[in-house]
Order: C-alpha cells, then sequence, then structure tokens
C-alpha cells in the first residue's frame, strides 16, 4: 500500500527539521503561560501578522486564477470546487463553557503536556515514539473541547480517547495518504465537496450509485481522505460538516456492506467525536432501508439525532450551492481531471495556511482553531498576556 508522500499535491503535515519533541521534565516544569516557548519559538505580533496575512493571500490567488465559483444559479457548468460559503451562513454560536468545564478542560490540557512518546500502533506492547509537530498540531483547544464533550465531561476517559486517536491516525495513516492513492477511488466522482450549508458547514456528498471499484480497505480509506479534506474547508468558527448521501439510482450491492458500515461507524464515533453536524439522507430505495435497519443498533443517540431521511435538500443547503440533481441551481458535472487536482490544491493551501499560523503564534498545544483558520481571534500567545 503505498502511502509515501508524492511531492506538492499531498504533503505529509510539515516537521520540525529534526523533528525533535520536547522532554518529559522540560513540559512538566512549565506553566501553561510559559508553553509558548516550548520549542524555542517565540511569537510577536508582527510575526503572526506577517504570517496570516501571506497564508490568506496564497489561498485568494489561488482561487482567484483557478476561477473558482461561489455560487451558481445558471446552466453554466461547474466541475470544480467552490470557493467559499455564501456571505449570510454563519456557523451557529456554542455556548461558552462554564468554570466547571473550563477547570476541566484546563486539567485534560496539563495530562495532554506531558505526552512526549505515544504508540506507533494500537498492538500490545508497541513501540513508542516522540510526538511530532503535526500531531501538536491537531490537539487544538476546541478539539480538546470536543472530546471532553463526547465522554460527558469526564478528563480521564477524554485523555484515553484522544490519544487513542494520534494512535489511529498514525497506525491508519491518516496525515500520510496521498491523493495519488486515493485518486482511482474518486475518478467517477462518488464522493464530493461542494459548497457549505446553511450553518456554513463544509458539505461532503456521498453518492452510491457512482460506485467504481471492488470493495476494499481502500474505500473507507477514501472516506477517511475525503472527511479530512472537508474539515480543510471548514471556514473560521466551525467545527462540524454536513453529510448528503443521495441514494438516486442505487441499484442492490452499489452500497456498503454491513461490515463496512460497522468500520464507519466506528471510525467516526471514536476518533471524528463532534465533527458530524448534520446527515442528510435522501432518495433512499428500498433495499437499502434493511441496511440502515441493521446498522441502526451501532449508531449512537447523539448521532441518530442529526441524521434527517429524505427531507428536501434545499432546507438545509442554499440551492446555489447545492447540485441540480439534490435539486439545487449548480449545475455540476463532475470530471475527474479537473475537480481533483483542484480540491486537493485548494485544501493543501488551506492546511498550509492553517500551520503558518501555528508556527507563527508558537507552536501552541491549545490553541484557537478560529485563530488558525483565519478568523478574528487572538492566537492563545495573545490572550494570555491580556
Amino acid at each position: 500500500m503505498d502511502r509515501k508522500d508524492s511531492g506538492d499535491d499531498f504533503k505529509t503535515p510539515p516537521q520540525a527539521a529534526a523533528d525533535v519533541p520536547a522532554t518529559a521534565a522540560g513540559i512538566e516544569n512549565l506553566s501553561l503561560n510559559q508553553h509558548s516557548q516550548l520549542d524555542g519559538t517565540s511569537a510577536s505580533k508582527t510575526t503572526i501578522a506577517s504570517g496570516t496575512n501571506q497564508a490568506v493571500k496564497r489561498v485568494e490567488t489561488y482561487t482567484s486564477d483557478l476561477n473558482l465559483p461561489i455560487s451558481s444559479t445558471d446552466a453554466t457548468v461547474v466541475n470544480t470546487p467552490l470557493a467559499k460559503p455564501l456571505d449570510n451562513v454563519k456557523p451557529v454560536t456554542r455556548p461558552p463553557p462554564t468554570a466547571d468545564q473550563l477547570t476541566k478542560y484546563d486539567t485534560l490540557l496539563a495530562k495532554v503536556l506531558k505526552w512526549t512518546e505515544i504508540p506507533e500502533s494500537s498492538a500490545k506492547g508497541a513501540k513508542q515514539s516522540p510526538i511530532r509537530e503535526y500531531e501538536r498540531m491537531f490537539l487544538t483547544r476546541e478539539c480538546l473541547f470536543r472530546y471532553l464533550r463526547a465522554t460527558t465531561w469526564k478528563v480521564d476517559q477524554a485523555e484515553t480517547r484522544l490519544l487513542n486517536t494520534l494512535v489511529w491516525r498514525r497506525e491508519y495513516g491518516t496525515d500520510s495518504r496521498t491523493s495519488e492513492y486515493i485518486s482511482i477511488e474518486n475518478e467517477t466522482g462518488k464522493q464530493v465537496i461542494l459548497g457549505w450549508d446553511i450553518n456554513g458547514r463544509p458539505v461532503q456528498y456521498l453518492r452510491p450509485s457512482k460506485q467504481n471499484t471492488e470493495r476494499s480497505d481502500r474505500q473507507i480509506e477514501h472516506l477517511v481522505y475525503m472527511l479530512e479534506r472537508t474539515i480543510d474547508l471548514m471556514p473560521p468558527g466551525q467545527e462540524t460538516l454536513a453529510l448528503l448521501i443521495n441514494f438516486a439510482e442505487t441499484k442492490a450491492g452499489q452500497g456498503a456492506t454491513l461490515q463496512q458500515g460497522k468500520q464507519t461507524l466506528n471510525i467516526l464515533q471514536n476518533h471524528y467525536p463532534e465533527r458530524l453536524g448534520r446527515a442528510l439522507v435522501g432518495n433512499v430505495p428500498w433495499v437499502i432501508w434493511g441496511f440502515f435497519k441493521m446498522i441502526t443498533p451501532f449508531i449512537d443517540p447523539v448521532t441518530k439525532e442529526k441524521i434527517k431521511f429524505n427531507e428536501d435538500f434545499g432546507l438545509h443547503v442554499p440551492r446555489e450551492q447545492l447540485m441540480k440533481e439534490a435539486k439545487g441551481s449548480v449545475n455540476f458535472q463532475y470530471d475527474h481531471a479537473t475537480y481533483w487536482p483542484a480540491l486537493n490544491k485548494l485544501c493543501e493551501l488551506k492546511r498550509n495556511a492553517f500551520r503558518e499560523r501555528w508556527e507563527a503564534a508558537g507552536k501552541r498545544i491549545g490553541e484557537y482553531e478560529m485563530y488558525l483558520r483565519g478568523g478574528e481571534q487572538k492566537p492563545l500567545i495573545e490572550v494570555e498576556k491580556e
């Protein structure tokens, strides 16, 4: 299985020159407010602003050069991702954490700051290796809060699940899988990321009728890869995504097996907690209803509440950013040679901008995602000085 870095199209998350982690003693002796100096990094307002502005300009230049549309209401064919959410859509604002929740967050953060090595796999007695920079970048403030909410604010459980996710990401190759390796799975456009819903969630389409490969592990890897790209396209202030599963023209044998369904649920519920904001399932044929009945017992109650069957997609996604096949106005026609490189380049620029902001602000565990995504939020180092 080829997961080797293939160059500019999809790069393994950048690491420090030698990727040398901080020592356990060094971390334990740091207070939370001193942690900004962890890699010898000193962030200044000038450095932070410069890094942010340059990253934003690269994304804007690319979307302009490629002429990515924002919406469509006519017959013009669209075969690239859309550029950004509509101006009138805004993420749902989450209530601020309570004093007790903040205390639990601080406790979890203190535990995570002590991590220096983690297992390379989930195998018993697996070799441990230093935590890498891109893994520390994954551990944002909002990430820790997501795991706390998913475990009903049980700190020890949140720590265990968070560590298990980092191990899973290493073992599964989540951060190193290339677009070339996944490409064959998406040649027919059976998964497409296009537009944002009414709450600014990026929309990931699953179109089972476009199935083009035999059942294999790569089909699940494809789903995970596309989930990661959907997360790349989240605007500032957004933590969740929307799944739009359109079973129109789907025939028997084109849907997932029960084993694949259970494996997918395990990945989503254990390693992407609090990421699903809405799941819209439409045009469900009777042969697929049986599958949903079998898989329902494995879906946790919180996730189950977010799944809507056979509702008008246009009630949830602005029609000018919704595919015509889903009763929207976007005349989207999938062309792999156009869409696939455009999606991956756009996501690469978004990831690079995220990383550059993280580096400019001191490479902090617990950094604000709103800042990292270019929103109106000061980085952690500036908040602590206030």
